[in-house]
């Protein structure tokens, strides 16, 4: 059961072109996608519910992400939930919650 420890397995699509930023000889590609859910309330309506996910890539995953995905493009990605913490130029803490992704499948061009 390891491996289901922190594990997160999404298929969304691209909200706007990744990011991709160089450090030394290391790429990091960041991107976010939309996944949506539906169901019906109370009433029978149905409502969709959709969830924005913060991505970051590293290394060579990065590279392929970073010049083959754009807005629109559907992706399934396999990865860990990570939350970190930083202070802006004005001293305020922010929190974000990203996922690190280990892989990537390409599923779809631009709906």
């Amino acid at each position: 059961m390891k491996s289901l420890r922190n594990s997160v397995q999404l298929i969304g699509r691209l909200g706007k072109d990744p990011e991709v930023k160089t450090f030394g000889d290391k790429k990091k590609t960041a991107f976010s996608i939309a996944t949506t859910d539906a169901y019906k309330n109370q009433k029978g309506e149905k409502v969709e519910d959709t969830q924005w996910h913060n991505l970051v890539i590293w290394g060579k995953l990065a590279e392929v992400a970073g010049k083959f995905l754009k807005k629109g493009s559907e992706v399934a990605v396999e990865g860990k939930l990570v939350h970190r913490v930083y202070e802006t130029d004005k001293g305020e803490k922010r929190f974000i919650t990203e996922i690190n992704v280990n892989d990537l499948v390409m599923l779809g061009g631009k709906q």
